[in-house]
């Protein structure tokens, strides 16, 4: 319980604000109504970003206290405010030829019309953070030196296929490609560039670690970023802010008023920080080895369905998280299974 003592804390104080916020501008109706959708926006995040947590721990666990400390201090800052504040604002501001005080007036005074202009621009959201998880799941699949398989038959072969020089980006481009095509023709170069950037962010952070990797790491992306320092620091924070795309996107289709989304989703990212913290310390990744395979493949989910969001395609946030949720479940059920056919 001390690993999410904070977090409770913090739910209470975000909870108090909605509750404040709500009654100030709708009395006691208001109120009610704040507290409930704070709650429902944060069990939402929490529900789409489980995976996310398995994933920051199955990095975290490799690196040292300095860099472990700064991503679950500064991370998680960037993470609540950056992300899921002032990312959606600078998204509008950008799009809208508009100042960020001005964006952040519309937002507060017609939530309405701040909502239509980020909705607006929803598929080119989509194509770069669902191109960035595609690679970070298509990368996991077709890692040959993965020594665990979950589904052997099918992972041990895609496993050769990653000796393949940029298999990965291939897949991920082809997939982008056949994506915009059915995207209506007046937004297909935008969202084709969108999902350039998402794949050209995700090599450049490879091309960094490679960069600063040493000489027995073999200039391999994986080690570096488990190793820590920028390298990995980056990794994880654009890894959440395309987890993040998708529960800013879906807050708002629950309301459009972005104080209450942003109390409902730092809900949601403190949440993650606790249990991504819990997993380390627990040494749970150990215990539960086909975990990481679970996130994984949860991630590749994702990333599916925002390439077909970015085709109009809608999918309810609460499949999107129910199939997160599932993959992980199955994941430790796997895991319980291996542990008893296979004690230590």
């Amino acid at each position: 319980m001390q690993h999410f003592r904070f977090s409770i804390i913090f739910t209470v104080i975000c909870l108090a604000l909605g509750v404040w916020w709500g009654y100030n501008n709708g009395g006691l109706s208001g109120a009610l109504s704040a507290f409930l959708l704070v709650g429902i926006l944060a069990v939402m995040e929490v529900s789409l970003s489980f995976d996310n947590a398995v994933v920051n721990a199955s990095v975290l666990k490799h690196w040292d206290e300095f860099w472990k400390m700064l991503f679950l201090t500064v991370g998680i800052l960037v993470a609540v405010f950056g992300m899921r504040l002032l990312f959606p604002l600078l998204i509008v501001g950008v799009t809208a030829d508009m100042g960020m005080v001005e964006v952040a007036k519309l937002a507060l005074n017609d939530p309405e019309a701040y909502s239509a202009k980020l909705m607006a621009h929803h598929a080119e959201i989509a194509a770069f953070g669902g191109m960035f998880l595609l690679l970070v799941f298509l990368n996991f699949l077709f890692d040959p030196d993965k020594e665990v398989h979950w589904f052997y038959w099918l992972e041990e072969k895609l496993g050769r296929l990653g000796k393949v020089d940029a298999i990965s980006v291939f897949i991920a481009m082809i997939t982008l490609l056949t994506g915009v095509s059915f995207v209506a023709e007046a937004q297909q170069s935008v969202v084709l560039l969108a999902g350039v950037w998402g794949i050209l962010v995700y090599v450049g952070v490879s091309v960094l670690s490679n960069l600063l990797a040493g000489d027995d790491d073999d200039g391999e992306m994986g080690k570096a970023v488990q190793r820590g320092g920028i390298a990995g620091f980056l990794y994880l924070e654009v890894l959440d802010a395309s987890f993040s795309f998708d529960g800013v996107i879906g807050a708002f289709a629950i309301t459009s008023d972005v104080i209450i989304i942003m109390l409902g989703l730092a809900i949601g990212a403190i949440f993650v920080r606790s249990m991504t913290i819990y997993l380390v310390e627990k040494g749970t990744l150990d215990a539960y080895i086909y975990l990481e395979h679970g996130a994984h493949y949860a991630i590749g989910a994702l990333a599916f369905i925002m390439v077909a969001g970015m085709t109009g395609v809608h999918v309810p946030e609460v499949i999107t998280g129910l199939i997160g949720v599932a993959f992980i479940v199955w994941a430790v059920f796997a895991s319980i299974k291996h542990n008893k056919l296979n004690p230590a």
